[in-house]
């Protein structure tokens, strides 16, 4: 964002209170690089790259704890669905409590990461949220308009229809929350101490998609697909100043794809969807084993997207 030049106030003015209830923003210009000192600290102390070294290194661990912790569940009395939420929920604890450490010893308030809970479901989430279910649906009724999707009839019927629904809507928040804080959470701040926003988005999204390899049935196309959604995501937490916005888009794109159009997200089917949808056609088109993020089609539908919030969010601050 252009710096506005302002003449500078009379010596007898006072300068402007912020409100107690409003931390200022910080634009993304004030997360200075990091310059001078030696290999492991610099100006600020410990360099950004030994920062980032620590978190990982501390959320491996917990990773494997948390293996350990759900192995020990009788397989017995495991009901898939609920472990899967069970799962994704330790996992978002598990990046989640790095950070925490760290700000402690940054001196830093977890929001600051990106996730500021006086923000939480505000109205950037609900953004998010609705930008999310446009764009999977512009997705599908472009598959669809080449006559290569079909929705089929109702898979639920009565309140199983609204259960999995909030199931789902709960499930596919919970895997935002987790995914976009570990890409783009701390990691992203950190990062861009380092080497700076675009650098830092670039290889996060490359981590990002290097999470997404081991999912079934997954192909090229939708991993250049995955690569793509990130750094559309690093735009909307440099312009929203956190990642609200992202963490809607998320869970609803996922919520879209699995549970409203019931199509493989990933290379899997969700049970309980609410259709009994069907591609036929070309993989080219469908996505194929991968489903809609593996179509050709889906490059158009984030660079609309990209170009729609360009326009509706032209300025940005990063830090808030």
């Amino acid at each position: 964002m252009d710096e506005v030049k302002q003449g500078s106030p009379p010596a007898s003015a006072s300068p402007p209170e912020m409100p107690a209830s409003e931390p200022p923003v910080i634009p993304l210009e004030h997360l200075s690089i990091e310059t001078g000192g030696s290999m492991f600290a610099g100006p600020d102390g410990l360099r950004a790259g030994w920062r980032l070294v620590l978190y990982l290194v501390m959320w491996r661990l917990l990773r494997v704890a948390l293996g350990i912790l759900l192995e020990k569940i009788d397989p017995h009395v495991r009901i898939k669905l609920w472990l899967d939420l069970i799962t994704e929920l330790g996992s978002f604890v598990i990046v989640a409590v790095p950070a925490v450490v760290m700000g402690w010893r940054e001196k830093r308030e977890f929001g600051e990461y990106g996730l500021p809970l006086r923000r939480a479901f505000g109205k950037s989430f609900w953004m998010g949220a609705g930008w999310g279910v446009v764009a999977i649906t512009a997705l599908m009724v472009g598959i669809g308009g080449v006559g290569d999707f079909s929705l089929g009839g109702f898979a639920l019927h009565g309140g199983r229809v609204l259960k999995f629904a909030v199931f789902w809507g709960v499930f596919f928040l919970v895997v935002g929350l987790f995914e976009e804080f570990l890409a783009r959470g701390y990691t992203q701040f950190t990062l861009t101490q380092g080497i700076g926003f675009w650098p830092s988005a670039l290889v996060l999204s490359g981590f990002f998609t290097f999470l997404h390899v081991g999912n079934p049935g997954e192909t090229w196309v939708g991993l250049l697909a995955v690569a793509a959604i990130g750094l559309f995501l690093c735009l909307t937490l440099r312009r929203t100043g956190n990642l609200w916005f992202a963490v809607g888009f998320h869970a609803a794109w996922d919520w879209g794809e699995s549970y409203l159009y019931s199509v493989p997200d990933s290379g899997g089917i969700s049970p309980g969807h609410l259709l009994h949808s069907s591609f036929h056609g070309s993989a080219w088109i469908t996505g194929g084993s991968v489903g809609p993020e593996g179509s050709v089609l889906v490059f158009a539908v984030i660079a609309l997207t990209w170009a729609a919030f360009d326009w509706v969010y032209p300025e940005g601050t990063y830090g808030d």
